[in-house]
């Protein structure tokens, strides 16, 4: 399945389409980590018991976005502002793969966001049945000036 695949189920998915199967919860993604091309099924968030978190949860990812974003000079001083929307998979071992802008606001905000996002440590992963499981994460990553 490709990404734009992926991102119109997504879409679907998120409006509550409720002629989706069951089984249709995972989808087969092939992406890149660190080092290696990987295929494997990841489950969309809501098709999880448990879903990924962050190290210390919403108010510590916060925390860390706020200090680790950079906003880019040129697109502060133009006053570029909005939300850029990422998507990425949390493995089963907590490590954040395939990290792509889903709803980009303008280029030096996307990577930037991009960026945040790749550097953040590992997440506790997501499960199924108390095991952990691949999951597709969709966050947006606020600009304000």
């Amino acid at each position: 399945m490709n990404i734009i695949t992926l991102r119109i189920y997504l879409i679907l998915l998120l409006a509550g389409a409720s002629a989706l199967s069951a089984g249709a919860q995972r989808c087969k993604v092939t992406y890149y980590c660190r080092t290696t091309m990987t295929s494997v099924e990841a489950y969309v968030s809501d098709a999880v018991d448990i879903q990924p978190s962050f190290p210390g949860g919403e108010t510590a990812m916060m925390k860390y976005i706020n200090r680790e974003r950079r906003y880019p000079r040129r697109a502060y001083e133009e006053g570029i502002e909005g939300r850029v929307l990422c998507g990425f998979i949390v493995n089963p071992d907590g490590d954040i793969c395939n990290v792509e802008v889903i709803r980009g606001v303008e280029p030096s905000l996307d990577r930037e966001a991009v960026r945040v996002i790749r550097n953040m440590p590992d997440w506790k992963a997501g499960s199924i049945s108390d095991i952990a499981v691949p999951v597709y994460v969709i966050l947006p990553i606020a600009f304000r000036r």
